[in-house]
Parts: C-alpha cells; sequence; structure tokens
C-alpha cells in the first residue's frame, strides 16, 4: 500500500490529465504525476531503511499531492463546476502530510497502519469523484438528448 498508494496517484493524475486535455494543458497534474511517481520508487527504496523515513517521504509527498489537487480542483470550478471532493480530498492529504511528517520525528512507533486511514479516506474521495462525475455526465447527456426538450 505504501508504494501502490503513490503509484495509483500517479496513474490517476496522468488517466485524469489525459480526459481533460493532456499534461501539457493541466500542469498541476503533470507535477502531481511526476511528484507520486517519485515518490512510490522513494518510498519503495526507504523501505529498506526506516519506517519513520517512510513515513517522511509518504507524509511530504501527501502534503505536496494535496497542495496540487487544490490547485487543479480551484482551476477547475469555473468549466467544471463545484470541485469539492477534490477540494476536501487535497486539503486533508496536506493536513495528514504535516501530521505524517510530524509523526515520523516522534518516539512511538510507526508502521503500515498509521496511514491505513488516510488510504481509506483517499479511497473514498475517488469513488465520491467518479460517481459525481457519472452522474454529472450522465444529467448532461440527458439534458442534450431530443426526447429530453419535450419534442418526441
Amino acid at each position: 500500500m505504501l508504494v501502490g498508494y503513490p503509484a495509483w496517484d500517479a496513474f490517476a493524475n496522468f488517466v485524469d490529465a489525459r480526459r481533460n486535455g493532456g499534461l501539457s494543458r493541466n500542469y498541476t497534474q503533470l507535477l502531481n504525476f511526476i511528484a507520486s511517481a517519485i515518490t512510490a520508487v522513494a518510498v519503495a527504496v526507504e523501505l529498506g531503511n526506516s519506517m519513520n523515513g517512510v513515513l517522511v517521504v509518504f507524509g511530504l509527498w501527501a502534503g505536496i499531492a494535496g497542495l496540487f489537487q487544490l490547485a487543479t480542483a480551484a482551476r477547475r470550478w469555473k468549466s467544471n463546476g463545484a470541485q469539492w471532493a477534490m477540494i476536501l480530498s487535497g486539503a486533508q492529504s496536506v493536513v495528514a502530510g504535516l501530521f505524517f511528517v510530524k509523526m515520523a520525528g516522534g518516539a512511538d512507533l510507526v508502521g503500515i497502519a498509521t496511514v491505513a486511514p488516510y488510504a481509506a479516506f483517499g479511497a473514498f474521495y475517488f469513488l465520491v469523484a467518479a460517481v459525481w462525475l457519472t452522474v454529472s455526465d450522465a444529467r448532461k447527456g440527458a439534458l442534450g438528448s431530443p426526447s429530453s426538450d419535450g419534442a418526441n
């Protein structure tokens, strides 16, 4: 999970950016893609050293990725409507990232259970965003169909 989450985030940013004009038109997602890919490798390397080190790398990534996510949501607000799920997810990532870095410097033992709730919330936000976009696209399609204007 510690390597898979940032790798999944890199993939998700790549796919989302491609569907919205490409990485060159979505600079925050390009940066998020790069940061997430680098983090997946860095976490894999750090796993052989120290869980506290892993938590620092993971926390820095969560904070940076959250900032990029917030910037993406702000940019999309006018064209795509309310981006509240992305904003909540980005803000949660920033706060969690700071928490992880602080926790890594403490004396308490850290492990995968430390980041599990963060990953669970992240999965929840992915699901909410997917459902929201699916419903929104279905509504747009229904509004644009010939039968929706009562002419049939």
